[in-house]
C-alpha cells in the first residue's frame, strides 16, 4: 500500500466510523509539486515536519490529535522523518496527542483508542 492509498484509507475510515469528527488532512507530502508550488506551500507553514492528519476532537486532556502516516513496515531513518519525529514531540509538549503510525491497522488502532478517551 502506498502512503497516498494509506492516507485515503484512513480518511475514509474516519468519515465512515466517526462521521461527527472534524479532521483535516495534508496530502501535499506525497504529491509531485512544482518548485514554485513547493516554495509557496513552505511559506505558509511555521516549519517542516507537520503530521498528515489533524483530528479536531479534544479527548483525555489533549487538545486534539495529530497523526503522521507511514506505510507498514520499518520507518526509515531519514532527515525528513527526524523532522517529523521532532514535530510530534513538540506537539505532544503543547498538549496534543501526536503519533507516527506504521500502516493502516496501527493508525486505526490509535485513532480508536484516542477517540474512546473521555472528553
Amino acid at each position: 500500500m502506498s502512503e497516498k492509498t494509506l492516507h485515503r484509507s484512513v480518511c475514509e475510515y474516519l468519515r465512515y466510523h466517526y462521521p461527527h469528527v472534524l479532521f483535516n488532512t495534508d496530502l501535499s507530502g506525497s504529491m509531485k509539486l512544482t518548485i514554485g508550488q513547493a516554495k509557496a506551500l513552505k511559506s505558509l507553514r511555521s516549519n517542516r515536519g507537520w503530521p498528515d492528519i489533524f483530528i479536531a476532537e479534544p479527548r483525555g486532556g489533549f487538545a486534539g490529535m495529530f497523526l503522521e502516516l507511514k506505510v507498514e513496515g520499518r520507518i526509515p531513518n531519514t532527515p525528513h522523518v527526524k523532522e517529523q519525529r521532532e514535530m510530534i514531540e513538540k506537539l505532544n509538549k503543547k498538549g496534543y496527542f501526536a503519533f507516527m503510525a506504521s500502516g493502516f491497522d496501527q493508525a486505526k488502532k490509535v485513532i480508536d483508542e484516542y477517540l474512546k478517551l473521555p472528553l
